[in-house]
């Protein structure tokens, strides 16, 4: 796999964070799980939720991959 840029926006005040890969804007994500399917369908396969917390290449702001809610 190479190095992708992969960042999780703080949460928005009606839940959810924006996440961007490659400076490309995926969507809204509510869930690990939906953080997973994104980055899936971004060619990151067969990372699931596990991979997608522990990974070094996401930059999380404002809160990790517990944090969905302002």
């Amino acid at each position: 796999m190479s190095e992708r840029r992969v960042i999780v926006y703080p949460p928005s005040e009606t839940g959810g964070r924006l996440v961007r890969i490659d400076g490309r804007t995926l969507g809204t994500a509510y869930s690990l799980h939906d953080l997973t399917v994104f980055l899936q369908n971004a060619g990151l396969t067969g990372w699931d939720e596990l991979d997608v917390a522990e990974s070094g290449v996401i930059e999380w702001h404002e809160g990790g991959p517990e944090v969905w809610e302002p």
